[in-house]
């Protein structure tokens, strides 16, 4: 299910201009301890505010190759061709290298849409077309889109694409092409049937216990208990956006 939560008419009125958000910058973390991976909800249950989907990813646990894999993962599940293409197509998850500039210490992460509970793109969006559902999955109506990008220059994390060509072979789950936004999905499709997002399920076979997905709302969830165990770091906490993407060993 795609059901849109209630407009709130104070942050969807439309907007006559976009304000480009800052660089990424990361903020320390700790190590997250492993859990098993969480299903999703039942097939067919209605998107709810009692629910509010998130992902854990241990950064401790992937290296570069774990993190092209989910990269591929996420291009085969949706249609997308990989950047080394010349007909490449828009990357919804992409692989960020980040060095610590006292120890000289690598990292590599996957960073894609956060799912914020605030998100700036629903904020400047004239149309409606990207909006966040009650369960706090953040989506473009390909139907309202307009392409004026407002949404990109928003989006502190720069997850978000335009299509500039047309698209051909799309996956029937996931339509995007030119003229329009596109972005992760945490994998709608899937959930929305009680399934996992594709990069969590390849991330179970490449780096298992790197990605946990869960109900950040659910107390009883492995992601949930795993949060309230340890210390978590959200990519530019400091713009109050809220994201539901959190990382350890950061």
């Amino acid at each position: 299910m795609t059901d849109r939560c209630p407009t709130d008419t104070t942050r969807r009125q439309v907007l006559k201009g976009a304000s480009a958000m800052a660089g990424m910058a990361l903020a320390p973390g700790f190590v997250l301890v492993t859990a098993p991976e969480a299903t999703a909800k039942t097939a067919g249950e209605a998107a709810t505010d009692k629910t509010r989907w998130g992902l854990l990813i241990d950064t401790n646990k992937l290296d570069k190759a774990a993190c092209d894999a989910l990269v591929a993962a996420c291009n085969t599940e949706h249609g997308l061709k990989p950047a080394s293409r010349a007909d490449a197509t828009a990357q919804w998850v992409r692989r960020v290298d980040i060095k610590d500039k006292l120890t000289g210490a690598e990292k590599s992460l996957p960073v894609m849409c956060q799912h914020c509970e605030n998100p700036p793109c629903a904020d400047v969006c004239p149309t409606g077309a990207s909006f966040r559902r009650a369960d706090g999955i953040v989506l473009v109506d390909k139907h309202i889109c307009i392409g004026c990008r407002y949404c990109m220059l928003a989006c502190p994390y720069k997850a978000r694409s335009f299509g500039y060509e047309p698209v051909t072979d799309q996956k029937p789950q996931s339509p995007h092409g030119v003229g329009t936004v596109s972005a992760c999905t945490l994998c709608v499709h899937r959930v929305d049937v009680g399934g996992i997002p594709a990069c969590v399920e390849a991330c179970a076979k490449v780096a298992p216990g790197a990605m946990l997905f869960g109900d950040l709302k659910d107390p009883g969830s492995a992601i949930s208990k795993k949060v309230s165990e340890i210390t978590v770091t959200r990519i530019r906490a400091d713009l109050g956006v809220e994201p539901s993407v959190l990382y350890a060993g950061l």
